[in-house]
């Protein structure tokens, strides 16, 4: 009887928030990633809205997004806490027009980083989106992102444009990967873990490893 082969598939699903200041692009910016379109009437999100984006990674592995559209409004920040729980990545906009919001993008990420976080304690990977790079009208200075990256913590940031859908999905993808990383890192430690209490003698103390480990969020 001849041998047969099983394909093994991996059926990943992730939480990303998508936060910045009100009327950056986030909601378009979503849309555009999703549905492949883009509208020009813009309507402001309220509270929180949600949309779900599937990724074929690899012929083995399927993504899952499940895309947390923030609203920018000041008193929604005050929920936040609620909102970022479990999250595994985050896209952070500002709108190239108004250099107030990559100020603003920094409270942001340092709100984030506050309340979520890896197993590891480390932030969780956060991509910066500089928006509306069709427009002609720019107020933001491009040069200085790679330092404000680094001091906020950002593993990358991208010019973007949802109307002309300007590196959207690469900007998508390089969030994957990055989330794709610690969770492989987060599956090796687990299974460090677990070899370590196996084969742990009885008796030993337990206090050296159970010190380094949290529970997901």
């Amino acid at each position: 009887m001849a041998g047969s082969s099983v394909t093994v598939c991996s059926d990943r699903l992730f939480k990303v928030l998508v936060i910045g200041d009100l009327g950056v692009g986030k909601s378009s910016i979503i849309l555009r990633y999703v549905n492949k379109r883009f509208d020009e009437r813009y309507k402001a999100s309220i509270g929180v809205d949600f949309a779900l984006k599937t990724v074929e990674w690899d012929a083995r592995t399927v993504v899952r997004l499940q895309l947390w559209d923030i609203a920018g409004q000041e008193r929604f920040k005050k929920m936040s806490r609620v909102y970022y729980k479990g999250a595994m990545g985050a896209i952070v906009v500002f709108d190239l027009t108004n250099s107030l919001t990559l100020g603003a993008a920094s409270e942001w990420k340092q709100d984030l980083d506050s309340k979520v976080c890896l197993d590891s304690g480390g932030p969780i990977p956060a991509v910066l989106l500089a928006n509306k790079c069709d427009m002609t009208n720019r107020d933001a200075d491009l040069s200085s992102l790679d330092n404000f990256c680094e001091e906020n913590s950002f593993v990358g940031w991208f010019e973007t444009s949802a109307k002309d859908n300007i590196n959207i999905d690469e900007a998508g993808a390089f969030l994957v990967r990055q989330m794709m990383l610690c969770d492989t890192e987060l599956s090796n430690e687990e299974h460090r873990w677990d070899r370590i209490k196996v084969s742990q003698a009885p008796g030993e103390s337990q206090s050296q490893s159970l010190c380094c480990w949290r529970p997901r969020l």
